[in-house]
């Protein structure tokens, strides 16, 4: 279980990579609603969700009354890269510390010590911080599209690339 976790990061890894590397600098305040994030915030958060929910995952219990969930603002296309590769680091290094009976224990969600949910913790992995990537990354897809950024292959051909051709 734990190997084909970290051969899945490191593939969706930089199919990541190449999304970001398309975020346009000078478009990072850019929101397609007013409730939604800008560009930079979305693209950052991208970039870290791997590092941040790997460090979650080595605790037993997170309490999120205690996170922050305003999503910074990066300064530039580069920050963003760099918190990306750095958390992949960071997320390698965790996954290929863990082993299959780390990831049978349990994970536990709470908010202000009362529980939200209980998990195993390679659930957790699996569900928040892998599928929770993927969601974030195909709005941030859409976010380049709305800009006429051309999109990158993802799993296949796009309407700006195709592999097979």
């Amino acid at each position: 279980m734990v190997d084909s976790m970290l051969n899945e990061l490191c593939r969706e890894a930089a199919i990541t990579r190449r999304v970001l590397e398309r975020v346009p600098g000078d478009s990072l305040e850019w929101k397609p609603h007013p409730k939604s994030m800008s560009l930079g915030q979305l693209a950052l958060h991208v970039a870290t969700i791997p590092c941040n929910l790997s460090g979650l995952a080595k605790v037993e219990e997170f309490d999120a009354s205690q996170s922050n969930f305003d999503p910074p603002t990066p300064g530039n296309v580069e920050e963003i890269l760099t918190n990306h590769d750095e958390g992949l680091s960071v997320a390698q290094d965790y996954l290929s510390s863990v082993d299959d009976q780390t990831l049978q224990g349990s994970w536990r969600l709470t908010f202000k010590g009362k529980e939200v949910f209980t998990v195993p913790r390679g659930e957790f992995i699996r569900s928040v911080m892998l599928n929770h990537w993927y969601h974030h990354r195909g709005q941030l897809s859409v976010y380049l599209r709305l800009l006429d950024v051309p999109v990158p292959v993802i799993y296949g051909r796009s309407a700006d690339e195709n592999p097979f051709a």
